[in-house]
Parts: C-alpha cells; sequence; structure tokens
C-alpha cells in the first residue's frame, strides 16, 4: 500500500522527472505536464556533485548519465594574466560516496533527454503544450487544471515547474526569486584537450571566469559579473559582449574567445535566491526543487538539492499508506534545513565578493558544506 496512487507533476525539470522515475517505478499512476511546446534543447552545460549521481543511480539512469556526461576529480584555480597559472589544485568531497566520481559535467539537453527516456520507460504520461493554470484541493485530493479545463483528480500535485513557478502561486505561496547582485554568461563550446576538469579564475575585471568539461568534445564556459540590465539584447551583441568581457583570461579561455568569435551562442541571466520558510505544501500540493529555493550556482548544488526533494517526497509516498501530517512533517525535516544550508552558503560566497571580502574562508565554506552533502538526504 502506497500513500498515493495517482499524481500529477508540473514540469519536465530534473525534479520533476526524477519524481516522476520514482513514483512510476513504485506502480503510482503519473501524469507529467510540461508548459513548454517540447522537451528543451537549449541551454549550455550542467555541473553535477557527487550527491546529484547518486540520485541518478537510484533512479536506473546512472549508465546513461553517465555515458552523456564528463566525469573528472578536483577543481582548478588560475590566475588571471598571461599564461593564467594555475595556483592551487583542489581535491573535491566526494558528496556521493566512494562509488561515484566527485563530479560531472554534461548538456542539459542530454540530461533532460535521459530523464525524460526513463520517466515514459517506467510508465509516466508526458504532455507538452500543458500548463497547470488551477488547483482545487481538499483533504483527499486534488484537482488539476490545464489549459483551464480540468485534466482529473489526483492523490497529489507535485509543483516542480522551475524559479518561476506557477503552480507556487496558485497554492498561495507568496515567496518569490530575489536578484543577489550577480549575473552570468554562459556558453557552450569545444573542450581543449588541456580542460580536463573544472577551473576558476578569481581576479580581473570579473568575479569569476571559470568553465566545465562536459563531453569528450564540449564544454560549458562562464563569467560571472555585478548584475547589468543585459535583456533584449541581440544574440550578436551578447556573443560580443561575452567575448570582450572574457580578453582578461588567458590559457582556455583562448580556445573559448575563438568560439565565441565563430558565433557561439551567449546566455545571460542574473543569480537568484529564495526558499520557502515553513513548509512547502498546501494541502494535497507540494513544491520541490527550484520552485521551493535557489541560488546562486557558486558550489554546483541546486539541480543535486532539485533531485534530493524528489528522493526523499517519493520514498515516503511509496513506503506510507496516507498522505498525512506526518508524512509532511517528516519530509520537511529532511529537506528545509540541508536545503538552507545549500542556499545560505552559496549566497554567502556570492557576497563576499560583491562585498570585496578579500579574507574570506572560502575554501572552508565550501568544503564544509560539501560534508554535509556526502550524508545522504
Amino acid at each position: 500500500m502506497t500513500a498515493v496512487t495517482t499524481v500529477a507533476i508540473a514540469g519536465t525539470g530534473v525534479a520533476g522527472l526524477a519524481a516522476a522515475i520514482q513514483l512510476a517505478r513504485g506502480g503510482v499512476a503519473v501524469d507529467v505536464f510540461e508548459a513548454k511546446s517540447e522537451p528543451s534543447t537549449q541551454g549550455s552545460g550542467i555541473s553535477l556533485q557527487g550527491n546529484a549521481l547518486r540520485v541518478f543511480d537510484a533512479l536506473g539512469a546512472w549508465d546513461d548519465i553517465r555515458a552523456a556526461g564528463y566525469p573528472f576529480e578536483g577543481l582548478n584555480l588560475r590566475a588571471p594574466g598571461p599564461g593564467a597559472p594555475i595556483v592551487a589544485e583542489l581535491p573535491d568531497v566526494k558528496t556521493g560516496g566512494p562509488d561515484y566520481p566527485a563530479a560531472m559535467g554534461m548538456p542539459r539537453a542530454d540530461l533532460t533527454r535521459i530523464l525524460l527516456d526513463h520517466a515514459q520507460r517506467a510508465g509516466a504520461t508526458v504532455r507538452f503544450g500543458a500548463k497547470v493554470t488551477g488547483v482545487e484541493t481538499d483533504d483527499d485530493g486534488v484537482e488539476v487544471f490545464v489549459g483551464g479545463e480540468s485534466a482529473g483528480r489526483y492523490d497529489l500535485l507535485v509543483g516542480a515547474d522551475g524559479l518561476n513557478s506557477h503552480v507556487r502561486q496558485l497554492i498561495g505561496i507568496e515567496t518569490k526569486p530575489e536578484p543577489t547582485g550577480m549575473g552570468i554568461w554562459r556558453t557552450f563550446v569545444s573542450r581543449p584537450a588541456s580542460v580536463e576538469r573544472s577551473e576558476l579564475y578569481y581576479g580581473g575585471p570579473m568575479f569569476i571566469a571559470g568553465y566545465t568539461p562536459t563531453g569528450e568534445d564540449s564544454m560549458y564556459a562562464f563569467l560571472v559579473e555585478k548584475a547589468e540590465d543585459r535583456f533584449g539584447i541581440s544574440d550578436e551583441d551578447a556573443t560580443r559582449i561575452m567575448l570582450d568581457e572574457s580578453r582578461a583570461y588567458d590559457g582556455p579561455w583562448n580556445d573559448i574567445r575563438a568560439d565565441l568569435a565563430e558565433g557561439a551562442h551567449a546566455n545571460y541571466t542574473w543569480f537568484t535566491k529564495h526558499i520557502i520558510d515553513g513548509e512547502w505544501n498546501r494541502g494535497r500540493a507540494v513544491v520541490i526543487g527550484d520552485a521551493a529555493h535557489s541560488c546562486p550556482p557558486t558550489i554546483a548544488q541546486g539541480a543535486a538539492q532539485g533531485l534530493e526533494d524528489a528522493v526523499v517526497l517519493t520514498e515516503l509516498l511509496l513506503a506510507r499508506d496516507a498522505v498525512d501530517q506526518g508524512l509532511w512533517d517528516e519530509f520537511h525535516a529532511r529537506r528545509v534545513p540541508r536545503a538552507r544550508a545549500v542556499v545560505e552558503a552559496s549566497v554567502q560566497l556570492g557576497q563576499w565578493q560583491l562585498d570585496g571580502v578579500r579574507d574570506a574562508d572560502v575554501p572552508g565554506l565550501m568544503f564544509g558544506i560539501a560534508r554535509q552533502m556526502a550524508v545522504p538526504a
């Protein structure tokens, strides 16, 4: 006996698809509703820490994801300027345990494709161009409206519809993401043979200049700056700005600039922060992943935290026989403090840079959080 037999999920990000996989594998009838008209093929790359890889294994998707990504150990720090010398080679805490790499990069589109395939093979139904527009919840279930019409009644609605979650708004949670004061340029480029792990440059005109390998022939690169109004500019201007702002950085950035000069697409977003205080559910509807919490990617834990939300929630739904306050109390006890620790640490790392704090214990904060994440959620 499980706590639910039918579940609706809004969103096809990593949290929503992970929840769909686990519930469908557990015999639950799952309908996934995605507002976009088709699976996303946009975006650059994503950095995944070991605790995210551990979740992929629990989902049965690890072999496919490992084959599509680029696993690596450790982190290099480089100095800006001529030659871009490596000034430190830092080990990573293996947050997934000894059976997994410390970290991995992969293209976002490939991750979505693999998780979507696993969700559908597990038996979940996925509808694109289907935005959740209404929710009516009571003690026994929830009626979900899609495109203004009822899509049916379910035991539970999981809102995993991202940063600007419509489900979060529909169920009356007023918490919203707030800008942190930083913005990031991202691009997806070819990988030079010399890049075998993530590398970060501190100093120069940017807060951070870095890149992460995502495959044998690919990587994504990024520049972090003070938040600017960069929205609405043309693709050509975006590429030009990222190319120009990277000129202080030598080494592999020369290869990145060559790809930008050939027309590699540049994308700009602001860093945000939020976490819902207290309960993430309102009756038979709950939000997880970016809908519940967001933070700058300064410790690369965003996707991992959304995946952990999904795994803990589905574990409880499959192990218990009722959706009651005891279930929600355990879910929130296991997820809220852990997600808050990640949000606060990620924001603190960025704030130190905004404030120009030169003696901040960045390694101590990063390794402290990593050690916490090494303990399964």
